[in-house]
């Protein structure tokens, strides 16, 4: 407690808070998908939140940190589900939200700092013919920097493939925890050090990240009157070259009873894909489902939307499917595999 107070009064010009509300709510991500993680998690938390306004608060923090020993977690918009973003040993939540400025915009290239909710990126962007390559399911409460220090790919992946895939980094600027922090720009290979690494590698302070074209996508769901035709069919739109795709999902009955929003175009005891196809691909898309998977019938089409209100077609896919089962029964969890 005598290192926290010297910490907060070195650093009492920048916005930082120690209110119990806000401090718990900042040390917390959904780590309670997993009953594991609940019981391991949800005593732990920060003692302070600071908030930087810069770069050049974040290398003050960084060094009055490593000064007086201090635990730094830094954290984004929280919607991972690992655990990533609470400390374990107490310290100092990180927000980095404020490190929200688009630098730049380039024809298939963005600079931006790591706070950016990636729907604000791509509002910024689409009206420029671009948009990013992949996003999670949570886009619209995510950030660039979480995304980047602790997924692993999303809606756009059947596509780009994972964030470990090389060129979906561009580049990376950070921080290093140090007694003299050093300002470090990654770029190319390189950059794969803040991947997926939970800032635990240094605090990201600026990404470079490469755009796909925007299209206007189509959502879609698909019916079939069991999982494996789903599945099948899924599998031959991901290998379609010619057709444009953000999102191929198969989900298996009866998870899509607990999707209340479009439950009316989910059949009962059917299996589903839920896929978003460029405009252009619709076509080609229907071809490919009446002459090899006739077995399966369009239920849904309509235009992707991401209006306040409205419940865009990729929150019921990748870990939003759990949360959807969650919002009915709180004992359901998954399990991952590659």
């Amino acid at each position: 407690m005598e290192a926290l107070d010297h910490l907060l009064n070195e650093l009492s010009d920048i916005p930082l808070t120690t209110e119990p509300a806000i401090v718990r709510q900042k040390s917390r991500d959904f780590f309670w998908y997993s009953p594991v993680l609940n019981r391991q998690l949800r005593g732990c938390g920060a003692q302070v939140v600071i908030s930087p306004r810069d770069e050049a608060d974040v290398v003050r923090v960084a060094a009055a940190c490593f000064r007086h020993k201090v635990p730094i977690t830094a954290r984004g918009g929280g919607t991972g589900n690992y655990g990533q973003a609470v400390p374990l040993h107490g310290g100092a939540v990180l927000d980095m939200t404020s490190l929200d400025t688009i630098e730049w915009q380039r024809p298939g290239m963005l600079r931006v700092g790591p706070g950016r909710k990636m729907i604000d990126i791509d509002r910024e962007t689409r009206p420029n013919g671009w948009e990013l390559r992949m996003h999670p399911s949570t886009k619209r409460t995510a950030t660039i920097g979480g995304f980047v220090a602790g997924g692993s790919g999303g809606v756009g992946s059947v596509t780009w493939g994972g964030l470990r895939e090389a060129g979906n980094v561009a580049a990376a600027r950070m921080v290093t925890m140090e007694a003299e922090p050093r300002i470090l720009e990654l770029r190319e290979g390189e950059a794969q050090g803040v991947n997926h690494a939970y800032g635990s590698t240094g605090l990201i302070t600026a990404l470079e990240m490469p755009m796909a074209p925007a299209w206007n996508w189509i959502d879609m769901i698909v019916a079939f009157p069991n999982f494996m035709d789903a599945v099948r069919f899924g599998y031959a739109v991901a290998l379609a070259d010619g057709i444009v795709k953000k999102l191929v999902t198969p989900v298996a009955w009866p998870t899509p009873d607990a999707f209340r929003q479009v439950r009316e175009h989910c059949p009962d005891g059917q299996a589903i894909v839920i896929a978003m196809i460029a405009e252009p691909s619709v076509a080609a898309f229907k071809s490919v489902l009446a002459r090899r998977h006739p077995a399966g019938t369009i239920t849904f089409e309509q235009p992707t939307s991401e209006t306040p209100g409205d419940v865009p077609l990729y929150e019921f896919t990748w870990n939003h499917t759990t949360l959807q089962m969650l919002k009915r029964d709180r004992g359901v969890t998954y399990l991952q595999a590659l």
